[in-house]
C-alpha cells in the first residue's frame, strides 16, 4: 500500500462513493493510527485497477479557520449503521456537487456563488445565543455547544423545494440531544434558529438588491425538533462542514424541503407560538412553515411529483419519483396524524 499526500487533487482522482463506503473501516483505523496528520488522508492503491484513489484533502474545504479540536472530533466520528433511517443504499452524491451546488443566499443567489464567495469564511470565534422558554439560556461558544456530543455519520437524502435532490454522508448528532441540555420549559412549543449576520464575510447581506430581511430564520415544532432524525450537522464526507454548506453547524431535517435546514446557526430560541421563518415571510403562498416533502402537493409554479437526482446533464437527467416525506414516512408520518397536509404545507 502506498501512502502519500497532495495539496491539490483533481476531481478525477476523488474516491468514488462506492469505494468510500468500503473504506470506512480503513479510514477509521488510519485515523486512530495517526496517518496523514489530521487523518483526512492521503491516498491508497486500488488493488483491482492500480489507480490512485484520494480522499478529499483538507485544503479543499473553504474555511479560513479549522480549530484542531473540531477537526479531530469530526474525524473520530462513528460510522452510520448498516441499515435503518440513518443510512441508505442509494448512490452518494459526489463531494464536488455537494460542495459547489448550494443555496446559501448570504453568499449570493447563484448555485456556485457560495463556494466562490465563502473562501475566507472564519468560524473563530463563534457564539450561539440560547434564549426564550428554557431554564439554561445564555451565550455558548462553539466548543461549549459541540464538545459534549459524540459525532456520527448520518447518510440522508436531501430534497430541495426546487425539485432537485442529493444523498449526503453528514457528520453530526441528534438535535434533540442538544436542545435537552438547555432544559426547555413546558411553554416551549417551538424552536427557532437564526443564521449569522456578518456583511463583511457574507457579501450578499450588503447588497442593495437583497430581498431577505436578515437574519435568515427557520423553526420547528418541538416534537419535530426532538425527533431522532433531526440532526445538527457539523461535517460531511469525513471532514468538517465547508463554509458553503453551513459551517460550523447547520440543521438537517431530511423529511422536509432543504430550506428548513438552516445554515451557520448563531441563535436558538424556544417560543410559545409559531416563529417566523424566512421563506414563509417572503412568500407565504409558496413556502409554508412545515415544508414537508409531499409529491401530492405542487409548488404553485412547478410539480413536486418528481425530482432531479444530482449530478445531472442533458443526456443524463436522472429524473426520479419523489417519495412522501422524502422516504422517511415510516419514521415521521405519525407526527402529522390528523393534519391536512395540503393546508399545513
Amino acid at each position: 500500500m502506498i501512502i502519500k499526500t497532495r495539496k491539490e487533487i483533481p476531481s478525477s482522482e476523488i474516491t468514488p462513493e462506492a469505494v468510500y463506503r468500503d473504506r470506512r473501516k480503513f479510514l477509521k483505523s488510519s485515523l486512530a493510527a495517526g496517518i496523514g496528520g489530521t487523518g483526512l488522508l492521503s491516498s491508497t492503491l486500488n488493488a483491482q485497477t492500480g489507480d490512485a484513489l484520494f480522499a478529499r484533502a483538507p485544503a479543499d474545504i473553504n474555511l479560513a479557520s479549522k480549530p484542531d479540536w473540531l477537526v479531530e472530533k469530526a474525524a473520530a466520528r462513528t460510522d452510520a449503521p448498516a441499515s435503518g433511517p440513518f443510512n441508505t443504499d442509494e448512490e452518494l452524491t459526489p463531494f464536488d456537487d455537494v460542495s459547489t451546488y448550494n443555496n446559501f443566499y448570504e453568499f449570493g443567489t447563484g448555485k456556485d456563488d457560495p463556494a466562490r464567495n465563502a473562501r475566507d469564511f472564519s468560524i473563530e470565534p463563534w457564539t450561539v445565543k440560547v434564549e426564550g422558554e428554557c431554564a439554561k439560556p445564555g451565550s455558548y461558544s462553539l466548543e461549549d455547544i459541540l464538545k459534549p456530543h459524540t459525532f456520527e455519520e448520518r447518510v440522508f437524502r436531501l430534497r430541495c423545494v426546487e425539485a432537485w435532490s442529493m444523498v449526503i454522508p453528514w457528520v453530526g448528532f441528534s438535535l434533540g440531544d442538544l436542545l435537552k441540555r438547555f432544559e426547555p420549559t413546558g411553554d416551549a412549543n417551538y424552536v427557532q434558529f437564526d443564521t449569522l449576520v456578518d456583511s463583511e464575510q457574507m457579501p450578499a447581506q450588503r447588497s442593495r438588491f437583497a430581498t431577505i430581511d436578515w437574519p435568515y430564520q427557520e423553526g420547528l415544532r418541538m416534537d419535530e425538533a426532538m425527533h431522532p432524525l433531526a440532526t445538527i450537522a457539523t461535517g460531511l464526507y469525513n471532514d468538517i462542514l465547508p463554509a458553503q454548506n453551513g459551517a460550523p453547524l447547520r440543521l438537517v431535517v431530511p423529511w422536509k424541503y432543504g430550506f428548513k435546514s438552516i445554515k451557520s446557526i448563531v441563535a436558538i430560541r424556544f417560543t410559545k407560538t409559531m416563529p417566523n421563518n424566512t421563506w414563509r415571510d417572503l412568500q407565504a403562498s409558496e413556502y409554508g412553515f412545515y415544508a414537508n416533502v409531499n409529491p401530492q402537493v405542487s409548488h404553485p409554479r412547478w410539480s413536486q411529483a418528481s425530482e432531479r437526482r444530482l449530478p445531472t446533464s442533458l443526456f443524463m437527467p436522472r429524473r426520479i419519483d419523489t417519495m412522501m416525506f422524502n422516504g422517511y414516512a415510516d419514521e415521521v408520518a405519525s407526527l402529522y396524524d390528523g393534519m391536512d397536509l395540503r393546508r399545513f404545507y
